[in-house]
């Protein structure tokens, strides 16, 4: 029987700013993807105060994987332990912990720790992972700063929204359009310009160049995940100079057998950067107009593609 070893790896970094706060963003995973920049997508599996496990979707080394992770919250100790209860090759275990040590003068020591063990333990396998721990997990560290040291209360910053319209077709025919964003420039009013790639089955590249009311163009770059006909999941690469980070999620849902009541809802996490607010909404503007402003904006494109894929959805059905 073929041998393999636990490898471990700590990583560290030092917030001016309390533990709990750290200990906060950590501990909830729903707001991963739009604050940590590997992260894409999180659909809980099981949830309770102190326990859960969920499916996450992340980068890896340039591609998009996934697996099934554990996690026990010990909000009294400032701790989140984890593993994964189903890894991907080339991990055969992954588990680790998070640990926010309280320092002096208001800063605190976030410990990041991972043991794995690989499918075939060669040095080169090894080294892959190693690898890719070593560039994600200080990205991660250094989002928990960025975010936590700006001087406001993460609530303030987080912003989370949806958007739900009733389909007079099938939801699975929404479902469609939007999963055909390469058709957007020719489907979309507010689409000019779309760049599309799928590298893996369900995982697609998406660039586009859209069109604001004032005439003004912006670029978006965006990784999704469609799991076909329930949900598009994606994470914005580029996000506009407003936001730390942007996070979504397309959710097509079929009314009962032979009856109406199909929905199409979309939904938006954001984190706003409070030193760009003045810089794009001018002086005097705070994060409250802001969140204002994000909730006007990316509602009204959301409003118009669902609008579009209930027009595409209803003339499928007839």
């Amino acid at each position: 029987m073929e041998t393999t070893h636990e490898h471990r790896t700590e990583h560290t970094r030092v917030v001016a700013a309390p533990p709990r706060v750290l200990y906060g963003l950590v501990a909830d995973v729903t707001v991963w993807p739009a604050l940590f920049g590997p992260s894409v997508h999180v659909r809980h599996v099981e949830r309770s105060e102190r326990a859960e496990s969920f499916e996450l979707w992340a980068t890896v080394n340039g591609e998009v994987s996934s697996w099934v992770s554990r996690r026990t919250l010990d909000p009294d100790r400032l701790r989140v332990t984890f593993r994964q209860e189903v890894s991907r090759p080339p991990i055969a275990s992954m588990g680790g912990e998070w640990l926010f040590r309280e320092l002096s003068g208001g800063h605190t020591e976030v410990v990041l720790r991972h043991s794995f063990s690989a499918v075939d333990d060669s040095p080169e396998t090894v080294a892959r992972v190693n690898a890719a721990l070593d560039r994600n997990s200080p990205e991660e560290l250094a989002a928990l700063g960025r975010i936590a040291e700006c001087g406001h209360a993460p609530e303030d910053m987080v912003l989370t929204f949806t958007d739900t319209v009733e389909l007079s077709g099938a939801a699975a025919d929404a479902y469609a359009f939007v999963a055909r964003a390469d058709l957007w420039a020719d489907r979309l009013p507010h689409v000019d310009r779309v760049r599309f790639g799928e590298p893996a089955p369900g995982v697609q590249d998406l660039e586009m160049d859209t069109v604001t009311a004032d005439g003004a163009r912006h670029t978006t770059r965006s990784v999704r995940v469609c799991r076909a006909p329930e949900w598009i999941a994606y994470k914005q690469l580029l996000p506009p100079k407003l936001l730390l980070g942007h996070s979504g999620l397309w959710t097509f849902t079929e009314g009962p057998a032979g009856a109406a009541g199909a929905t199409l809802t979309s939904r938006h996490t954001v984190v706003i950067d409070p030193h760009a607010v003045e810089a794009v909404l001018g002086a005097g503007h705070d994060l409250a107009d802001a969140r204002t402003f994000i909730r006007e904006g990316l509602g009204r494109n959301s409003a118009t593609t669902m609008a579009y894929a209930a027009q595409y959805a209803a003339r499928t059905q007839r």
